[in-house]
């Protein structure tokens, strides 16, 4: 059982697909975290319920139950290494930044600090060839296209700086101005830092599904690592500032984890066909682009559609092409 190889024309719409999702489950998650009055509580809801959907799917399809029947061949063998496992550990600790910082710094802020770790952390992670298509060139082109998808998600987001209820659209809380620079040092670190080790994620992941066989073993050992850790936490929180509000009856608020399962498996699989900067950037494409529509479709307080939104949208997209196009090598000495 391998895992395909997919061209770039095929794999990078699909990163682009993949980050659609992400701001879908941001846009849940923060419903369900206000509902609760719990962040924390709310994260471990979303990742408790895409653990039962990969369970239920790997459980189902014969590639799933073949590639659960890798997992521990694979870590007692020591295919890859060990620490891999604790993946998942990574996309617990972004959820907890959402939690913890979100509401003080703005959603703007937040995704402009997580864009930035991913972005630089890609071309790291690429240069050392920790992911599973080994190591790619830090060109010149590449941080060129890396450094212009930072400043096009800044002005893309830029709108929504300082613009009061703009946390409620991303996670639970009030919105918040931008603050002094001062105060915002630290609580700014923690997104970048959770954005920065995204893209090691994405590459243990992909290492992962290239000796399972599929992505379907990785995304489940990455939600079973996750869950642990938000259990962990939230009992914790528990014990020491109690329990938040009821678990709500509608279905929706139950969606987060499967968009979960959609960008985790995907980003899983195209690692190791476009490297990670590439599906890094992809999905950062996807997440501005679906934050977009969701904006115009079901726009929250403090919503803000400005013509910066598009243009930085537009000019995001302009940036990947530009970092993944097969340039001629020293084109940009030329």
């Amino acid at each position: 059982m391998t895992v395909p190889h997919l061209p770039l024309a095929a794999g990078l719409p699909l990163a682009v697909a993949a980050g659609l999702a992400i701001p879908v489950q941001g846009r849940i998650n923060g419903a369900l975290g206000t509902r609760l009055n719990d962040g924390i509580a709310a994260a471990t809801v979303s990742f408790t319920t895409g653990l039962i959907l990969m369970v239920v799917i790997c459980l189902i399809l014969p590639k799933g139950r073949a590639g659960v029947a890798q997992i521990l061949p694979a870590v007692k063998e020591r295919r890859f290494p060990p620490l891999y496992v604790m993946a998942g550990s990574i996309g617990a600790l972004f959820v907890f930044a959402q939690s913890l910082t979100i509401g003080l710094l703005g959603v703007a802020l937040f995704t402009v600090a997580t864009v930035t770790g991913q972005t630089l952390s890609g071309l790291l992670v690429d240069r050392l060839g920790i992911g599973p298509a080994g190591k790619r060139s830090v060109t010149g082109i590449r941080i060129l296209g890396s450094l212009l998808t930072i400043a096009a998600v800044t002005w893309a987001v830029s709108p929504r700086f300082g613009t009061p209820g703009a946390a409620a659209a991303g996670q639970a809380g009030a919105g918040a101005g931008p603050g002094e620079p001062g105060q915002l040092l630290l609580p700014l670190l923690l997104p970048v830092l959770a954005g920065f080790f995204i893209s090691f994620q994405q590459a243990m992941n992909g290492t992962a599904t290239a000796h399972y066989g599929t992505p379907l073993a990785a995304t489940l050992v990455n939600f079973i690592s996750g869950t642990v850790v938000l259990w962990l936490a939230w009992l914790m929180k528990l014990a020491v500032l109690g329990a938040g509000n009821a678990l709500p009856a509608e279905w929706w608020y139950y969606l987060g984890g499967p968009m979960g399962c959609v960008f985790i498996g995907l980003g899983a699989l195209l690692v190791r066909s476009l490297g990670v900067l590439v599906t890094g950037l992809g999905m950062i494409a996807g997440q501005l682009l679906g934050s977009l529509g969701l904006d115009v479709a079901f726009p929250t307080p403090g919503t803000v559609i400005a013509l910066p939104t598009v243009l930085g949208t537009l000019l995001t997209l302009g940036a990947i092409v530009l970092a993944t196009l097969p340039w001629p090598r020293g084109m940009l000495r030329r």
